[in-house]
């Protein structure tokens, strides 16, 4: 009896799952539309008429939303779905951030004498027309070759015969459901113009399929370094085709650090320069693939200084251990949306910059592209050159 009692339970817990997924699912998207429905219509307090418009459009971009993004990013990988989907999502963020700081506004704003309906009216304008210039400015600032940010960093195991090596670092470009071949080949023209000795990707090349993003992705193969043309995994390559990414990448003339190394000299001064999976390589089911620091490294030189690639921040802690100097990562995106970074660092040790671990250095981009909505606020995009110098 006490045995039938447990097989009878575990299918109830099992079948809780979904359903508790669900309901955060609808509570979530509740409080994301639901507050900047209620602030710039109901509490607002307009006409009849101007409510029933606002309200009809918030039901319809709710009820649009699930849909625009299962044909996007489900099985069938729509662009024209994913591209409104993402679009309706970063609108919706920047709605629900500046509604949210509107309704805290109503305190100064009751302190002061103002008093409903003016109130209410002063804030749902106000955060209306806050979000309508960020989100023209935002998409400016995502659809924009990259500005160069340029960081000096010193190793102090560098050789003079290297210092002033340049290393330019491109990450998270996400080639996906909006077209940015032409702002591909603009970039790569920028990355060619500072004369690079090492060009570094350190994942998250594209969202889909090497046949979805091939032209997008073509002008990596134009990319001109002196030592080196070095890439790693992200996690979005395990969303997709990882191992695909990496033999194409091969094929258009760049190293694939899939945990191993490579050895660039200079007037007698070496630098190991190796790179790991993704954090998340281990649990995609894609054969071979995981983050082995321990195989990335095997056989070097140890008195020999290491710059590692790793996709994600949080990798650090390994690349402590192993004895790396300078580890490149992106995945943060700097946030991409103000105030998202503060997720971000939930999850992460850094969200942009250069940092100390230790004995070990962390440089984390912002990133190249975007991904998803085509927004990037207070969190440009950048193109990184960092300059080595000996210690």
């Amino acid at each position: 009896m006490a045995a039938g009692d447990a097989v009878q339970v575990r299918p109830r817990r099992g079948s809780l799952r979904p359903l508790l997924s669900g309901a955060t699912l609808v509570a979530v998207l509740a409080l994301l539309f639901g507050l900047p429905w209620w602030t710039l219509t109901v509490a607002a307090r307009w006409p009849t008429p101007v409510q029933a418009a606002g309200t009809t459009l918030f039901v319809v971009a709710l009820v649009a939303f699930p849909v625009l993004m299962y044909l996007g990013h489900g099985r069938r990988r729509l662009d024209a779905a994913a591209r409104a989907g993402d679009t309706l999502l970063g609108l919706v963020w920047i709605l629900f951030v500046w509604a949210l700081i509107g309704n805290v506004a109503r305190l100064p704003l009751a302190a002061m004498g103002v008093a409903d309906p003016a109130r209410s009216r002063f804030v749902a304008a106000g955060a209306a027309v806050v979000a309508v210039v960020l989100a023209v400015w935002g998409y400016v600032e995502a659809m924009r070759v990259p500005r160069v940010r340029r960081v000096e960093v010193t190793i102090d195991r560098l050789g003079a015969g290297l210092d002033g090596v340049r290393v330019v670092l491109l990450t998270d470009t996400h080639y996906g459901p909006i077209d940015r071949a032409r702002w591909s080949a603009r970039t790569i023209e920028v990355v060619n113009g500072l004369a690079p000795d090492i060009v570094c990707h350190t994942g998250d090349i594209a969202d889909g399929t090497v046949d979805q993003r091939r032209a997008q992705a073509a002008p990596l193969g134009t990319v001109q370094a002196r030592l080196a043309r070095v890439y790693v995994t992200g996690n979005h390559e395990y969303y997709g085709q990882a191992q695909g990414w990496v033999e194409h990448m091969r094929a258009l003339g760049w190293e694939p650090l899939h945990n191993r190394h490579l050895v660039v000299e200079r007037d007698d001064a070496r630098l190991v320069v190796a790179g790991v999976d993704d954090l998340t390589a281990a649990s995609s089911g894609v054969a071979g693939h995981r983050a082995d620091h321990a195989a990335a490294l095997a056989g070097t030189d140890p008195r020999l200084p290491v710059l590692l690639l790793a996709h994600q921040p949080k990798q650090i802690g390994d690349a402590v251990a192993a004895g790396v100097d300078l580890q490149l990562s992106g995945h943060t995106h700097g946030g991409q949306m103000w105030p998202f970074h503060y997720l971000v660092r939930l999850d992460q040790p850094v969200v942009q910059g250069l940092s100390r671990h230790g004995r070990t250095q962390l440089y984390t981009s912002r990133g190249t592209g975007f991904w998803g909505p085509p927004f990037r606020i207070f969190a440009p995009s950048e193109i990184t050159l960092l300059t080595l110098r000996a210690g």
